[in-house]
């Protein structure tokens, strides 16, 4: 495969990235106004999250060694168009348990469209190129949060939440005439067999980087997920503020990956701890800074910086592990991680239930500890693994 179509794949699948990360995140900014139109508690409202995370869990890797036969082309159509169907039913504000059913609909192709637009970019790209390109897609997860993400809540402080789903639809059609015009088909010329894909969950090096990326994507949605309502309840932020806040986090997040995806490729355990002391940082910098806009501007900067390539940072720990089985490997990433972010929504929803709001930013300690030990495993299995490989 040439070279500008591997990028081309990269930038299309990013912002399809853009479209779907922008569904399943983009309610954390309109967690409140949700609640408070069903007349549901906050953590209640967070099971939009939750659930939508936790399917992708359970059904990602499934999914993607279903689907991993056919054309890729195809199965990321298919992936935007149940987004978008998903989009256009939420604009009319259903039952909560139906817009919850609506929520659940797009998870089953979610993984299969990061797995195949990933693997289609890096198709015949040499390995120093493919971290790279890689980035390129993830970094979508990154500009959803400087762009889709603080616009949709923006607008949505002025109008209501359903307009966020009206924007996130318009990005996912745009992404689906892009995909029909300009990558060609993509058939899967040389299929992996079931068993050689599944013998990648024997390693010890994919086992260490699946729990890495678990830990750290828990540890940061314990708080993440209460973002929007923790600035609000704590900090004293306006909705207009809130989503300024959000617009500022996202642009730092897009940054940090660019840099982290140049840093992954040298080092990865140094990068990694550099990343992860931000779980420990974040709690200390709102505990002792004020309410000031600019305080808070601050150390949300920070947290962007800090929190931006931990979806970055797990697919370089399992498809490292997993060279001969990246679809797989990549969809067992994109299923761990939500369930990350489920676990870390659950948590942090029980926490603050218990404990008030306050305690938002520090729930994740304890996981970024665990993510160290991790890390610090990995580090000697990738030092021996030669012997036990």
């Amino acid at each position: 495969m040439k070279t500008n179509l591997n990028k081309r794949i990269a930038y299309i699948g990013s912002l399809g990235v853009v479209g779907i990360i922008s569904t399943e995140f983009g309610v954390i900014g309109i967690l409140p106004q949700v609640a408070e139109y069903y007349k549901i508690n906050i953590a209640t409202a967070g099971y939009l999250l939750s659930a939508f995370a936790l399917f992708i869990a359970i059904t990602g890797p499934f999914t993607v060694l279903f689907v991993s036969k056919f054309d890729k082309k195809k199965i990321m159509l298919w992936a935007m168009g149940l987004f978008l169907v998903s989009n256009f039913f939420s604009i009319f504000s259903p039952p909560f348990w139906v817009l919850m059913i609506l929520r659940i609909l797009p998870t089953f192709l979610h993984p299969a469209f990061f797995a195949m637009a990933i693997s289609a970019s890096i198709q015949g790209s040499s390995q120093k190129d493919q971290m790279h390109l890689t980035a390129i897609i993830i970094g979508g997860i990154a500009l959803a949060q400087v762009t889709l993400i603080p616009i949709s809540t923006f607008l949505a402080s002025i109008y209501s939440w359903q307009v966020t789903y009206m924007v996130q639809g318009f990005i996912i059609l745009l992404t689906i005439l892009i995909i029909l015009k300009y990558i060609p088909s993509l058939p899967n010329e040389k299929p992996t067999s079931f068993r050689s894909q599944l013998s990648i969950l024997t390693r010890p090096r994919f086992i260490s980087g699946t729990l890495l990326n678990l830990l750290l994507i828990t540890g940061w949605f314990c708080s993440y997920s209460y973002f929007a309502d923790y600035l609000g309840k704590e900090k004293h932020m306006s909705e207009k503020e809130i989503s300024l806040l959000l617009l500022f986090f996202g642009a730092m997040g897009v940054i940090s990956n660019y840099i982290a995806g140049k840093l992954l490729g040298k080092n990865m355990l140094w990068t990694t701890l550099f990343f992860i002391a931000g779980i420990f940082v974040v709690p200390f910098a709102f505990e002792y800074t004020g309410n000031s806009f600019s305080d808070v501007a601050l150390v949300t900067a920070i947290w962007g910086i800090m929190y931006g390539p931990c979806f970055l940072i797990g697919v370089g720990y399992m498809i490292s592990a997993a060279p001969d089985a990246k679809e797989f490997a990549n969809s067992l990433q994109t299923s761990f991680g939500n369930l990350g972010v489920s676990a870390g929504t659950s948590v942090g929803g029980f926490f603050i239930s218990q404990n008030g709001i306050t305690v938002t930013p520090w729930v994740g300690i304890v996981f970024g500890i665990l993510a160290i030990l991790v890390i610090i495993w990995r580090a000697y299995l990738d030092k021996h693994h030669l012997k036990i490989e």
